[in-house]
């Protein structure tokens, strides 16, 4: 028989059967559609050798004034300024009522000899004082005298330190690098605690108290972290960051908390902490806890979401509130007739999750509903309008725009907005949602990358604590489908929790996160269980370059549906006696699996003829295979490889009844 072309369109159906898919891929790993073709993506390397304490949920990339280049990165921990291939920690210090930074001068230290636990007693210069601190805060030691403890000054001088336990309200316990010679209580230090931001994971159901995290708990009242509440529906948001600019300025404000500014233009910018009180920023006159915050573009006003109905008092706050400051004077909040000052108050939904701006307009999402908000001008300064209902976002950062046009998960679907709400056809919709994890919704991640007009979610399936699965989106090709073009993959190696695309730097920037390692920058004293961040530039390569130097291989996969081997549906048998294979682009090997089943998704009954390597120079492959239907596997294991496929031509020829 002649050779027969099977045709395969772009993207993956997980709707359907693997015979109903007709036409269609059905599961794929690390591969994205270019021009209707399949491809391995490109690798990442790192970008630093250090790797990042906490997981990172936020990235800004921005330039100064000056040209100089930065990314702003939030964990749940700190607040890190990458730049030239460095890392800075200015991660602001805690303040209290009065915004005056908090610090405790010549805390005691307790130490036994043998033991790497030492036990802080807080003092300011006297007796001792309440501390405030909770299990897992960070603290900074300066001014370390080792007494006759026997401790090392290099263990702690100038080191961030984590708090292990809290005995009473003016003592905690720590750990330090190597164990103290002598049992003393001589030794002495100055103590600065970091401004809490939140924990690693979103919690749903368990009861946590969690004001101190400067979190919110969903219907039900606030109580002290570590405190149980009745209810059993309270959902712990995790450690999240708002970030923007205003002029050569980083304005970060942590969700459920305070904002926080840090000028990227003076000498001692590297030396210098995010602070609510600069010549840039006075937070007297700003909220005091908001969930959001971003600064309109054109019209330069500092815009909260969810935030104090009364400036100073976090009890107020409202989720569902705006306040906005005067144009270009973001320390200007009270209404007047001589400013554009402003507030307003959203009414669908319980909670405003996010907001990002999108050409002249402001999208602002609920848990339910989408809302505009756009610049009108004296008296109101700021128009809102209703576009979408039951459209609310999932999380936070689990939305993008690209040219006007914003993308975004859904707690029941994918949607975007174009000056109307669309809902986004998808044909992996069941999948993704079958398996996801909703009440983890603010650590869902989407990340653009404009490259290869694409969008991705990252996000955890049911039963994971973090991200562990991806689905995307191809927003250029997208409307020649019925179904859209979309892929999903689940390799661990491609799970982000951060992503840049390339406004500021050539390649995308993303972070991924591994609970079980130790992270290195900032160095912390006493780490326990708060976990490490890689950082990389994607788009590089075939391969993922580690911290280290070394290399680990970048596997995909795509398998397609079940192709019937004769055109009609009669009783006879074909048997495949070869395939050729053609590969638009091919570096290394590729594996193809061929698996042939008598009957259609059949468990168990298909028989699969082992992988065949294919190389740049395979003309054809023999085979004996023998079916009714037959699907292929693609798939590289090696480093090095990559690939683009083109098209499969078998060769078929009639092989008796049943």
């Amino acid at each position: 028989m002649a050779l027969t072309q099977i045709k395969f369109a772009p993207g993956i159906d997980k709707q359907d059967t693997s015979v109903g898919a007709q036409g269609r891929w059905v599961d794929s790993d690390n591969v994205r559609f270019r021009y209707g073709l399949p491809e391995k993506v490109g690798g990442w390397a790192s970008l630093i050798n250090q790797t990042i304490v906490g997981v990172v949920r936020k990235q800004l990339p921005f330039v100064d004034s000056t040209g100089n280049r930065y990314v702003a990165l939030g964990t749940d921990k700190f607040l890190l300024i990458y730049f030239e291939g460095q890392l800075f920690d200015i991660t602001p210090f805690r303040v209290n009522a009065n915004n005056v930074q908090e610090q405790f001068l010549t805390s005691s230290i307790a130490a036994t000899s043998g033991s790497t636990t030492i036990t802080v007693t807080t003092k300011n210069g006297g007796a001792a004082v309440t501390h405030g601190l909770s299990i897992g805060d960070m603290v900074v030691f300066n001014n370390f005298a080792a007494g006759s403890t026997g401790i090392a000054t290099a263990d702690l001088e100038d080191k961030v330190v984590q708090v292990i336990s809290i005995p009473t309200t003016s003592t905690f316990t720590a750990t330090v690098p190597n164990a103290a010679t002598a049992t003393a209580a001589d030794a002495t230090v100055d103590i600065q605690p970091y401004q809490v931001v939140g924990p690693a994971e979103q919690e749903y159901g368990y009861g946590w108290g969690i004001s101190t995290f400067g979190g919110v708990v969903t219907g039900g009242t606030n109580t002290g972290w570590g405190v149980a509440v009745a209810a059993s529906t309270q959902t712990l948001e995790p450690g999240l960051w708002s970030l923007d600019t205003f002029g050569n300025v980083l304005i970060a404000t942590i969700a459920n908390g305070r904002t926080y500014t840090w000028d990227s233009n003076i000498a001692a910018r590297f030396t210098t902490r995010a602070s609510v009180n600069t010549t840039n920023f006075l937070t007297t006159l700003n909220p005091v806890a908001s969930r959001a915050t971003l600064v309109s573009p054109t019209t330069q006003h500092l815009i909260h979401f969810g935030t104090c109905t009364t400036f100073n008092d976090a009890s107020t706050q409202d989720d569902m509130f705006i306040r906005f400051s005067d144009n270009e004077n973001i320390n200007s909040y009270d209404v007047k007739a001589t400013n554009t000052a402003g507030t307003f108050r959203l009414q669908d939904g319980t909670r405003i999750v996010g907001a990002l701006t999108a050409k002249e307009t402001i999208l602002v999402w609920t848990d339910s509903a989408l809302y505009t908000m756009k610049f009108v001008g004296a008296p109101f300064t700021f128009g809102f309008e209703q576009v979408g209902t039951n459209c609310g976002l999932i999380g936070k950062n689990a939305a993008v725009e690209i040219d006007g046009i914003a993308y975004w998960m859904s707690n029941n679907g994918f949607f975007a907005f174009d000056g109307t709400v669309k809902s986004l056809p998808c044909s992996v919709e069941d999948y993704v949602y079958d398996d996801i994890d909703t009440t983890k919704g603010q650590q869902i991640n989407a990340g653009l990358n404009n490259l290869f007009t694409e969008v991705t979610w990252w996000y955890p399936a049911t039963g994971s604590d973090f991200n562990n699965r991806y689905v995307s989106y191809n927003y250029g090709d997208s409307a020649k489908l019925p179904a859209g073009n979309w892929y999903t993959g689940v390799n661990t190696n491609s799970i982000r929790t951060s992503w840049s695309d390339t406004l500021v730097y050539p390649r995308p920037y993303a972070t991924r996160y591994n609970e079980s390692a130790v992270g290195t920058f900032p160095a912390v004293v006493g780490v326990s269980g708060l976990g490490q961040t890689v950082y990389f530039e994607h788009e590089t390569g075939t391969d993922q370059i580690n911290p280290d130097g070394s290399t680990t291989a970048l596997t995909s996969f795509i398998q397609s549906f079940e192709f019937s081997l004769q055109k009609d549906q009669t009783e006879y048998f074909l048997a495949m006696r070869r395939f050729l294979p053609n590969f638009k682009k091919l570096t290394g090997n590729n594996n193809i699996t061929i698996s042939v089943t008598d009957f259609p998704a059949t468990d168990g009954a298909a028989t699969s003829l082992s992988p065949f390597t294919i190389t740049s120079s395979t003309n054809f492959v023999d085979t004996r295979a023998r079916g009714r239907y037959a699907s292929i596997k693609l798939q590289n294991t090696a480093a090095g490889e990559t690939w683009r496929f083109g098209t499969f031509q078998v060769d078929l020829q009639p092989d008796g009844r049943r």
